[in-house]
């Protein structure tokens, strides 16, 4: 994996820096990159699904604020790849405003959802079922989807 190669060789201060641009959380980028050399694919997700599960407090928080919006213009090349099934359809678009607008007054934070892959109903939908969790339910859910955006962006990372 000629990514993976490139990725193990950087120096740390640098290879942090690409994995900044995978998860904004900077104890779990340091400790993905510390954890350098991987030999292989699965070494690197294995050791990244560690480092997000033992993440220090303040790490979601500055996950989640490294997401844009589902639906929002602007966005950087990989979050309009990763959001291609989104749409651009007037009405879907509005809807998602509506809908992120409502629950990020719920719950204080961007709606996070590995958008991969699906469509803007199916995205609505997920979006409209979270709004029935609690607080501390729904941190959760936004959590595991950050771990397998995460995952996605390494794979990415290492094919490039």
């Amino acid at each position: 994996m000629p990514g993976l190669a490139r990725l193990n060789a950087l120096p740390a201060g640098d290879a942090v820096a690409v994995l900044l641009g995978c998860c904004s959380a900077p104890r779990w980028a340091r400790r993905v990159a510390g954890g350098r050399p991987y030999g292989s694919m699965q070494d690197l997700l294995d050791a990244a699904d560690a480092a997000w599960a033992a993440r220090a407090p303040g790490e979601l928080e500055a996950a989640m604020a490294g997401h844009p919006r589902i639906g929002e213009r602007g966005l950087s090349a990989q979050s309009r790849q990763e959001q291609a099934g989104v749409g651009s359809d007037a009405g879907t678009m509005q809807a998602l405003r509506d809908a992120n607008a409502a629950y990020e007054d719920r719950f204080g934070h961007v709606f996070l959802i590995c958008a991969t892959g699906r469509g803007p109903d199916e995205i609505l939908a997920e979006l409209r079922r979270r709004m029935a969790h609690d607080p501390a339910t729904e941190l959760g859910v936004a959590a595991a989807e950050i771990g397998k955006i995460n995952a996605l962006r390494l794979r990415t990372l290492a094919a490039a």
